[in-house]
């Protein structure tokens, strides 16, 4: 059972480890939301809607996922985060096992979640996918894009002939006010002389989707940025938040949570308003690709 989700945890009251249910929990109610504008960019750019067949690489806890199928579009995610499909299996489908739920009216009646590697979502007696998306941005961290060329060339065959592709990334630094936070990942994992780990943060570049595609064999047809601003109630739910993106894992095993959950609050200092609120300004880029 999924254990629930303490509120109100001070940063500084423990230094053990989040378990894996929590730091799923965190990622969907606080950290999953500040992407929303991106998702809904694209839908709108697409103009995803019933005639989409949607599949969503790293789905996650399954919020794009959500807005596509209340636009109408028949939605496929695949994770291998055990934790965060859960959470997306209660978002969109009554049945809490792999299977489609049955046909009813609704956003739930036309999702379909798959734990595994892409080519475990092969279409289930219907049309071929018209819409590939991997939401997860990269360009943030060294190594981050690795995994997404071979994952996007295995979910390519399930799609059909000409279908669109979606990769998405982080903007250039200067237009990121997060980047300064993140850099506290990379630091720590310095500081303590661990081997790189393919957790340490590095600027942006402004081909990384490109490379990524041509990697992929995918051809690119127009792109865009969006801006995506994390905005949180208090310190505490921006620490919880920004660690729940797995971003500063490296540096937790450097050291360890208490220590990166200090250092990341004292970072974020800087954007704390009046009010308590945290606000960071960032943008992010999407690729729009044919298959």
């Amino acid at each position: 059972m999924t254990p629930t989700l303490v509120r109100h945890q001070r940063y500084a009251d423990s230094s053990a480890p989040v378990d894996a249910g929590t730091r799923a929990r965190d990622w969907a109610e606080i950290q999953e939301r500040m992407l929303a504008p991106l998702y809904e960019a694209v839908f709108d750019r697409l103009e995803v809607g019933a005639g989409t067949r949607m599949l969503s690489i790293g789905c996650g806890s399954g919020l794009a996922l959500l807005i596509a199928a209340s636009r109408g579009a028949r939605v496929t995610g695949v994770d291998t985060d055990r934790e965060r499909l859960a959470l997306a299996r209660k978002r969109l489908v009554s049945d809490p096992g792999p299977e489609p739920a049955p046909r009813r009216a609704g956003p739930e009646a036309r999702a379909r979640l798959v734990e595994g590697a892409p080519a475990a979502a092969a279409p289930a007696g219907q049309a071929r996918y018209n819409l590939l998306t991997a939401f997860n941005p990269i360009g943030c961290t060294t190594g981050d894009s690795e995994g997404l060329a071979p994952a996007l060339a295995s979910a390519v065959p399930l799609a059909a002939r000409g279908a669109t592709v979606v990769l998405t990334g982080w903007g250039p630094p200067e237009r990121c006010a997060t980047a300064p936070v993140l850099r506290v990942a990379s630091r720590l994992a310095e500081s303590a002389r661990t081997p790189r780990s393919g957790n340490d943060w590095r600027p942006a570049l402004r081909d990384d989707l490109e490379e990524v595609a041509a990697r992929a064999g995918l051809k690119p047809d127009g792109s865009g940025r969006v801006s995506c601003p994390f905005g949180y109630a208090d310190v505490d739910s921006a620490v919880r938040g920004l660690l729940s993106t797995g971003l500063f894992d490296a540096a937790i095993r450097a050291t360890d949570r208490s220590q990166v959950e200090k250092e990341v609050a004292e970072a974020l200092h800087p954007h704390v308003r009046h009010d308590g609120t945290v606000w960071m300004p960032n943008v992010f880029r999407y690729l729009v690709c044919v298959a």
